[in-house]
């Protein structure tokens, strides 16, 4: 590879320090700039972080020395601020979800096409060692045929510790929007695309007390459902079940996700995370096995997507966190919603491709050209 792509990040909050802290890490990027409405906490990770220029939004979008900006403002401007970066001749790789609105979202994915760009997402922990061991797993019939999956996401909600809960429960978050990404990801790049959903939501609290500081004691107004239970029925034959919910006080043992196939049950580890442990356990057999991780990026390797998409932009190949992916699965979120309020199964309009899988024992930092 001849040289680093040169990536700015817009938007200097809590998610940007591991995609700061990991990015020297991977041989294809470095970070040329950063960008945020606060111009103070955006100087203030370009020093903790040794990042050589701090710019406005204004200014980094026209840098030609830019060469992908990574989009982590909040979910709001998402879309937004994805066309006006390729709207100024730059790929772009968003924070989750893609966008908070379909239509946003399709009209970023037509812009990059017409003009030669990528669009990348987040979650990229579909690339982690725990996630690619399950893929090779049902892949190399470890369980069979796949025939049936379960995901739980199952808590009290965020506003007991969050400095700032409000934007859970407005519109485009709620559980489904806030982890669904994770869980619907998870089970796309293993199974493939979704043919069409059902679903049954409410909102069993309409206002919820903040327990955390500095907002202890106001109320929440709540305009999203905050239970979700959704069946997803996938074009290569398994029916999932997935459930988001902030509405569980006590404690659950449900797992993350589990897979059933003909031969055995998978347990997934969490999709929010890299790493394992992954379970197996095959017919006939009484106790679970954890399966030897042999994949790499066994750790928070957020930005991997990133890299990924810079190597393939540069090797002229598809990268694995697409906006295809990304798209899907956001169209997924809205329909489980619609599906709920039309109390029917719903046919999916949108599809994808399943990523290419990442070879064994990559070390931290190295892309398959």
């Amino acid at each position: 590879m001849s040289s680093k792509t040169r990536i700015g990040i817009i938007g200097c909050g809590n998610i940007s320090s591991i995609y700061l802290k990991n990015a020297p890490r991977f041989e294809a990027i470095e970070v040329a700039a950063v960008a945020d409405l606060d111009a103070d906490r955006a100087a203030a990770q370009a020093k903790e972080y040794n990042v050589p220029r701090v710019l406005s939004t204004e200014a980094l979008l026209a840098d030609p020395g830019i060469d992908i900006v990574l989009n982590l403002t909040i979910p709001g401007v998402h879309g937004e601020l994805a066309i006006k970066a390729l709207e100024a001749g730059k790929s772009v790789y968003n924070e989750k979800p893609l966008a908070l609105d379909r239509e946003s979202a399709a009209k970023m994915l037509a812009l990059a096409r017409e003009k030669g760009l990528r669009v990348g997402c987040a979650p990229d922990t579909f690339l982690g060692a725990g996630l690619q061991t399950c893929r090779k797993l049902i892949d190399t019939g470890a369980i069979g045929q796949p025939i049936a999956a379960v995901g739980f996401m199952m808590g009290a909600g965020p506003e007991a510790w969050h400095p700032n809960p409000f934007f859970f429960y407005q519109k485009g978050a709620g559980p489904l929007f806030d982890m669904g990404p994770y869980y619907l990801t998870a089970l796309t790049t293993l199974f493939g695309p979704v043919s069409r959903v059902t679903s049954s939501s409410q909102i069993p609290f309409k206002q919820r007390p903040i327990g955390s500081e500095p907002h202890r004691g106001e109320l929440i107004n709540v305009e999203v459902p905050t239970h979700v239970a959704a069946v997803l029925d996938f074009v290569s034959g398994p029916v999932a079940t997935l459930i988001t919910s902030f509405d569980i006080a006590g404690k659950n043992h449900l797992p993350r996700i589990e897979i059933y196939g003909t031969e055995g049950t998978l347990q997934v580890p969490d999709p929010n995370t890299f790493e394992g442990p992954v379970l197996l356990n095959k017919r006939g057999e009484e106790a679970w096995t954890e399966v030897p991780i042999t994949f790499g990026y066994n750790e928070n390797s957020r930005g991997v997507g990133l890299a990924d998409m810079a190597v393939a932009i540069q090797c002229g190949r598809p990268h694995r966190a697409s906006g295809e992916v990304a798209f899907h699965v956001l169209d997924l979120m809205h329909s489980i919603h619609e599906a709920s309020e039309a109390g029917k199964h719903l046919p999916m309009a949108s599809t994808m491709s399943r990523p290419e899988p990442f070879p064994e024992n990559l070390p931290f930092g190295q892309i398959p050209a």
